[in-house]
């Protein structure tokens, strides 16, 4: 049995130990001791690996976001992730619940409407009462010629109607969509330029429906007009062209361009018989064609000069 003085001894002890841990919390080792005991009472969980962990800031990181659904919560309930995009979310990057877009499939051809009788015949020239001429442009498109073309014509604000061939057209799909953006109107001019008169009717059905099928993808606009080689008409291309909703279109004034003449031969020749009405005929392709090109450069200002308007007939 301990005696009253060492009682009082270990009493001693005892204060001056509190006195001495007492001293050390106003520390640096004291602030140590008392978040190893707060540690010890309340440890910190494990970090889960490859989560993000909360910032410099304090803020939270993606895994402080609940993923999980309350218990109880009734099936097709969103959860609580669902109300507020996560980072990743809002610097768009896809999610297995959000698809990537689809490119947009190529609207399907407008349905030709049944042509009359009167349409299907070859139209020479147009309204003679107004001061009108519809310039008409063949067997391009040519990476030489029609962006020089292309440029007269914005220059002065005309729009024309290009007659393509089908085999340029597919090897040169950026000049026919260039043709198109501009305003002018695309039209079949066959794909391999043959004389239609002597295919059948399943050849030229093929000549006419591939070229029309081309420019349709290229431009997504169908075809209204069509033009046949050198102007040689048959009653099956006629035929043909009417069931797929385009109408025939020749011309007035030819200048035989393409025979090379000389441009002042061809200025001549347009200016002499361009008449109110008149269906000019011009070439971009099928070989060289500057002297056409310098021949528009004379022609078109004198016929501006002149009053004349340019069209382009929708068909």
């Amino acid at each position: 049995m301990l005696s009253d003085r060492q009682i009082t001894s270990r009493r001693l002890l005892l204060v001056a130990a509190g006195m001495s841990l007492l001293g050390l919390t106003g520390c640096g080792r004291g602030e140590e001791v008392v978040r190893a005991a707060r540690a010890a009472r309340h440890p910190e969980p494990e970090a889960v690996p490859g989560e993000a962990s909360a910032g410099s800031s304090g803020e939270p990181g993606p895994s402080a976001v609940p993923s999980a659904v309350p218990s109880g919560t009734p099936a097709g309930t969103p959860s609580p992730s669902a109300a507020a995009p996560t980072a990743s979310a809002a610097a768009g990057t896809p999610s297995a619940a959000a698809p990537a877009p689809t490119a947009p499939a190529p609207a399907a051809p407008t349905p030709a409407r049944a042509l009359t009788a009167a349409e299907t015949r070859p139209v020479y020239e147009l309204d003679s009462a107004r001061k009108v001429v519809a310039l008409t442009i063949d067997d391009g498109p040519d990476p030489r010629h029609t962006p020089t073309v292309l440029a007269l014509l914005e220059q002065y604000g005309i729009r024309a109607t290009f007659f393509l061939i089908g085999e340029n057209a597919v090897e040169h799909p950026g000049l026919v969509g260039e043709i198109a953006a501009r305003g002018h109107h695309i039209a079949n001019h066959t794909w391999t330029h043959p004389d239609l008169r002597s295919l059948s009717e399943g050849k030229v059905r093929d000549e006419l429906e591939r070229t029309s099928d081309l420019l349709h993808r290229t431009t997504g606009k169908v075809p209204t007009w069509f033009r046949a080689p050198g102007g040689d008409w048959s009653s099956t291309a006629l035929r043909v062209s009417g069931e797929l909703g385009m109408r025939p279109m020749a011309w007035s004034v030819d200048p035989r361009d393409w025979a090379r003449p000389g441009t002042g031969v061809i200025t001549d020749r347009i200016l002499k018989d361009v008449r109110p009405g008149a269906i000019v005929l011009n070439h971009d392709g099928g070989g060289d064609r500057s002297q056409t090109v310098a021949a528009l450069k004379a022609y078109l200002p004198v016929l501006i000069d002149s009053g004349y308007l340019f069209t382009a007939p929708a068909g």
